[in-house]
């Protein structure tokens, strides 16, 4: 199974393929809807992102934290619904050149044609699994955001070793799962209806 390093590698990036498992060892970022359009206002405002968010995944995920003296422990990190990032992330990836998003559920087409423009992938990590998660972060690097947009929504800096598995569900060449399955139950749903 490839092991991804970051800072990422464009080129190993483009070269990953749906059904494709891998894993990421060094620093990811956190970042669900707020994050995303705070980050975008942020942008718009010619202010400078608070990372490099090119050379880090992205991982839709509202995480659950415990604070302990000056330090954080990740207490569970599971994915959050992808979909809802649906809105924001072509204009993310324009904007910041992100490579890998991470999350559950699989996205629309507009990310899909954005994945394809900046040789990005999407991956998912198994629903249900935050403590399994939890368990790769080595450390809590970083969070900013926390006071405007609480634990949740805050963008989090994890260093993480060898976290996934992840399974590429949407790659660069513009295939997509999500919609191989979607169009596979509407062709069966039209032929339930024609036997009717």
């Amino acid at each position: 199974m490839k092991i991804l390093k970051t800072p990422l590698n464009p080129e190993e990036v483009a070269d990953l393929r749906v059904n494709e498992p891998f894993k990421v060892t060094g620093k990811i970022f956190t970042a669900r809807d707020a994050a995303h359009e705070k980050l975008l206002d942020f942008a718009e405002e010619g202010e400078k992102a608070p990372l490099d968010l090119s050379a880090y995944p992205c991982f839709h995920c509202g995480p659950v934290m415990k604070e302990r003296g000056d330090s954080w422990q990740v207490v569970s990190a599971g994915p959050t619904t992808s979909i809802r990032m649906e809105i924001f992330e072509d204009e993310f990836m324009d904007e910041f050149g992100t490579k890998i998003f991470i999350g559950k559920g699989g996205m629309g087409e507009k990310t899909s044609e954005a994945l394809v423009q900046h040789g990005g992938v999407y991956a998912q990590f198994t629903g249900g699994a935050g403590s399994l998660m939890a368990g790769s972060v080595e450390e809590v690097e970083d969070v900013h955001f926390l006071e405007e947009l609480g634990v949740p929504e805050a963008v989090w800096v994890f260093r993480v070793d060898e976290f996934g598995p992840l399974l590429v569900t949407m790659d660069s060449t513009g295939e997509s799962i999500h919609r191989d399955i979607s169009e596979e139950i509407n062709r069966n749903l039209q032929k339930e209806i024609e036997t009717l």
